[in-house]
């Protein structure tokens, strides 16, 4: 067929056709009642959502027919396509046109078509019925078949109006990919393995930075880079969606295979990066996800895509395959966050049950009796049991919860104590503090006003800090540690040994006591270096005017080295196991029986 004449029309009319993409997507049941409607009301076994493409008719919806594509020469809808009108043929083999065509060859008859044509004039094809005998069409039926072609290209409009389009990038969104993807299925057998791919142009935090520094324009800039690129690499077959403002989704191709896939979606991170400077201020990664048609969701498929991401991004890679172990692990970290949360405000509102302190008690290495003890967080869920506090401790430190944790514990510690010197029994409590706690402008103000409402004496309360949490911002770390020791709280220096801290550094703190870390400490009768090593650390400590207290102890070898190197005190199992509040005032009266007797004898 030859359209030059018409090919400036030709061509803004292809274009408007591609620019809805529509060809080539999944089968969609919004379409699909339609054509269903048409061929009930014609009474006729044939109907179809017929789109004019450049060379084919290919069918968005049809029903009576098992392909998808015939050739545009000789096809009655490609005159409809061209006319922008309805055409009859009551009767192919008796047209001079299409008694020699396809359809007719095909033992079709009559043929009906309705144009779908778009707002701006543009026809993309036609909505067809198709019959094996020939027959006559009455006015009625003209004007249902117009309004059923007219439905059909309301619905084509709906798919690309605001709400199912991007409008920054012109692809279809996040909610146009959920309805494709539970189409997709219905010309897939179940449970068919394909692929998926999810990529991030930038973290949030990128995008965030680039938008302050740069303005939002900037990331609508690398989005329409981003697009021409996907569109020239992956094929004018491939629909890519708009997920987020800087995210894209798309599947592969059936029989993909998962390493040549990811090979490729890494080609194309080069060539991105090749080709834009975007580059020098975000990261680009891509999720690769496995699906199984008709059994995965589509909010499973895109969790698993997103939890791809993140992994690459983790790991340091431009592409991830979707692992479910990790998965699983990020899970039971979000877990963590929101259970604890929920633990927290139950605590805070004075219900018992979740959240308690145990004490580990403090022995001095010199006579055996004890000089204090450490409040150590525990949490038993009310279902899953206890829960680790090296698994959910790190996790609350990196929340905005962790302020109220340490007021509770603070608070719960600060009560214990008050209780305890009620009864009789007087020592000092250690409590850990994390970093975000130590920079918090009015953290000395609250310790303060809690030791003064319990009655306490300040030197009751020692706070641990760790070298690292010291390190994060050595200005404000000291300010804050000044006027602890101002106000007679004392301070002692946790993980001693484990951090970066420079001598110069910790010689000017005002902390009492440093802690070694139990990592100098295991195996310490068996290893010379490490007896070297932790004898310098004790003698340095004793320089700048700290006591020294070593952790986890669990031998009375290890606990004779220390006592020879100087170590001032020692807390671990060779000495008890944190205890309720309970067993630890039964262990302290028989510490003291038994250093009494010792005494005696002395």
């Amino acid at each position: 067929m030859d359209l030059s004449p018409r090919f400036p029309v030709e061509a803004a009319r292809l274009e408007a056709l591609r620019r809805l993409d529509l060809l080539d997507t999944p089968p969609s049941e919004a379409f699909d009642r339609i054509t269903r409607m048409a061929a009930a009301l014609f009474r006729l076994p044939i109907a179809a959502i017929s789109l004019t493409d450049s060379d084919r008719q290919w069918f968005k919806s049809r029903v009576g027919v098992d392909h998808d594509t015939i050739p545009r020469a000789g096809a009655p809808c490609a005159e409809v396509a061209e006319t922008a009108t309805m055409l009859v043929v009551p009767d192919l083999l008796h047209h001079a046109r299409y008694r020699g065509s396809l359809l007719a060859a095909g033992g079709i008859r009559f043929y009906a078509g309705a144009p779908l044509v778009t707002q701006d004039g543009h026809c993309l094809g036609a909505l067809c019925v198709l019959g094996h005998e020939a027959r006559a069409i009455s006015d009625a039926e003209r004007a249902a078949l117009s309004d059923l072609a007219a439905m059909a290209m309301a619905q084509i409009e709906l798919r690309h109006a605001l709400g199912r389009v991007d409008p920054a990038s012109g692809l279809p969104n996040r909610q146009q990919f959920i309805e494709d993807y539970q189409d997709l299925s219905q010309d897939c057998p179940r449970g068919e393995a394909r692929l998926a791919a999810l990529v991030s142009l930038a973290s949030p935090e990128q995008a965030c930075n680039a938008v302050r520094a740069l303005g939002a324009p900037w990331i609508d800039e690398i989005v329409a880079e981003a697009v021409d690129l996907m569109k020239a690499s992956f094929g004018c077959d491939t629909t890519v969606y708009h997920l987020a403002p800087t995210a894209f989704a798309f599947v592969a191709p059936r029989a993909a295979d998962p390493i040549g896939f990811c090979a490729e979606l890494e080609n194309w991170l080069r060539r991105r990066a090749a080709s834009t400077t975007a580059r020098f201020v975000t990261t680009a990664r891509i999720g690769v996800a496995p699906f199984r048609m008709r059994v995965t969701l589509a909010g499973e498929l895109l969790h698993d895509l997103h939890s791809a991401v993140q992994q690459a991004s983790d790991q340091g890679d431009g592409v991830a395959m979707f692992s479910a172990e990790r998965d699983a692990a990020y899970r039971r970290r979000f877990w963590l966050v929101e259970a604890f949360g929920a633990a927290l405000d139950g605590a805070a509102a004075g219900r018992k049950g979740q959240l308690r302190l145990v004490f580990q008690p403090k022995v001095d290495l010199a006579d055996g009796a004890c000089t204090g003890a450490e409040a150590l967080l525990r949490w038993r869920h009310p279902e899953t049991g206890d829960v680790s506090p090296a698994e959910f401790i790190p996790v609350v430190e990196c929340t905005s919860m962790i302020r109220a944790t340490t007021n509770w514990v603070l608070e719960a510690a600060m009560h214990q104590l008050a209780a305890w010197r009620a009864a009789g029994l007087a020592m000092q409590l250690s409590v850990n503090v994390s970093a975000v706690n130590l920079l918090e402008p009015d953290f000395c103000v609250r310790v303060v006003d809690g030791l003064r409402r319990h009655g306490l004496p300040p030197g009751s309360l020692a706070l641990e800090i760790t070298e690292s949490a010291l390190m994060q911002d050595p200005r404000r770390a000291t300010a804050a540690l000044q006027a602890l020791h101002a106000a007679g709280v004392h301070l002692a220096i946790d993980d001693f040994g484990t951090g970066y801290s420079s001598l110069a550094y910790l010689q000017s703190l005002p902390a009492q006591v440093v802690k070694l870390d139990r990592s100098f400490v295991r195996d310490i009768e068996r290893d010379a270096r490490k007896r070297s090593l932790v004898a310098t650390m004790i003698a340095l400590s004793h320089d700048l005017g700290h006591r020294v207290v070593a952790e986890g102890v669990e031998t009375d070898a290890v606990a004779e080295v220390l006592k020879g190197a100087g170590c001032d005190e020692a807390q671990g199992y060779l000495y008890a196991r944190p205890l309720e509040a309970e067993a630890f005032e039964a262990w302290v009266a028989k510490q003291r029986e038994q250093v009494e007797q010792v005494l005696v004898l002395v």
